[in-house]
């Protein structure tokens, strides 16, 4: 079965989405139909850079999405107009892929959420983190119960991202717009959802964004499992990976990831001494075809449109990462601890 898609939103990460579509494994499925933007120009190159010959441009989703009638829209809109492109679409009777965030202020994403479930349509968000190889391996590796019970996540992002643009004008940027796929990694490697946050936002010297581009922040997940963040898109001199330092703990080993090619596990069986020597332990592999980030997300959200079943980004899971990311940003205001029940 082939499914038409209208893609809002033709900039710089546009371009990542039209590739994933063209991927081997999406191939046959996913027919871009329409594209666009509030600049028709951008619409227009995006149409030529990626052979998209014939296609509907404009700048008016409405009007595009009533002449090419697509099952989908797939949103890579600005964040702020994210609510008012997902609406439309809903209301249009469309299934919605978003660019994450999934909105910009959490009484949002709740309204999407339900308007999703008013319509009987799939509302599901592009969290393609969770399907990077690294992330998936560290899930198996919990999982698997070598490093025994999980009692912490540490996770260190810390990178000078130069982007220009709206980001520089954003409030709250780390937390919106990039901890968003740590919060919600994390969720999916422990296996368990956030109950409470303490969050310290800054904006620190030297920086080149409005507001809150470093923060350190301290959630409690379910069970007793604590997950620690720590980062600034204003560290300049010694970037990490773009998904993160991790430090994974269980109550017989620990796990480490750089997050780019490194994984080292130890467990430590028995023994004496003051601190006692850790065996190393196999990491085990990811299912390759569940690592195309991008295209495994398309994939997902392709399948369940299929089969009439939720895909793992869905929107109703999705704010549980989200919340995460609001309740950072007003325990940060607060100076105080915060239960995510008091969103």
């Amino acid at each position: 079965m082939t499914f038409r898609a209208v893609l809002a939103g033709c900039g710089k990460m546009a371009r990542g989405w039209t590739d994933a579509i063209a991927r081997p494994e999406l191939a046959g499925r996913v027919e871009l139909v329409g594209l666009v933007d509030v600049d028709l120009a951008a619409a227009e190159r995006l149409r030529d850079e990626a052979g998209l010959d014939g296609i509907v441009t404009g700048t008016d989703l409405a009007a595009v999405l009533e002449a090419t009638k697509p099952d989908f829209v797939f949103d890579v809109v600005i964040p702020g107009a994210r609510r008012n492109v997902v609406e439309t679409a809903l209301l249009q009777g469309c299934h919605v892929l978003s660019e994450k965030p999934m909105a910009i202020a959490y009484e949002d994403a709740l309204a999407l959420e339900k308007l999703a479930r008013e319509t009987g349509r799939i509302f599901a968000v592009m969290q393609n983190r969770r399907y990077v190889e690294g992330v998936r391996r560290m899930r198996a590796m919990v999982d698997s119960g070598a490093l025994g019970e999980l009692t912490a996540l540490h996770v260190d992002f810390f990178i000078g991202a130069h982007f220009g643009g709206f980001r520089e004008q954003m409030r709250n940027i780390l937390m919106v717009d990039m901890a968003i796929h740590t919060f919600d990694a994390a969720r999916f490697v422990a296996g368990r959802d956030a109950v409470a946050v303490y969050c310290h936002e800054t904006n620190p010297a030297g920086s080149w964004y409005a507001h809150g581009a470093a923060a350190d922040a301290i959630f409690e997940l379910e069970d007793g499992v604590t997950f620690n963040y720590r980062g600034s898109w204003v560290a300049e001199g010694a970037p990490t990976s773009w998904d993160s330092s991790w430090r994974v703990v269980g109550s017989r080993g620990t796990l480490l990831w750089d997050g780019a090619d490194h994984f080292e596990a130890k467990v430590v069986e028995g023994g004496t001494g003051l601190v006692r020597p850790g065996t190393p332990v196999p990491v085990p592999p990811a299912d390759p075809r569940q690592t195309q980030e991008h295209a495994s997300v398309i994939a997902a959200f392709v399948a369940a449109c299929e089969q009439g079943t939720a895909p793992e980004t869905v929107a109703s899971d999705n704010l549980k990462s989200i919340a995460m990311v609001f309740g950072a940003i007003e325990s940060a205001k607060r100076g105080t601890r915060l239960a995510l029940s008091e969103l």
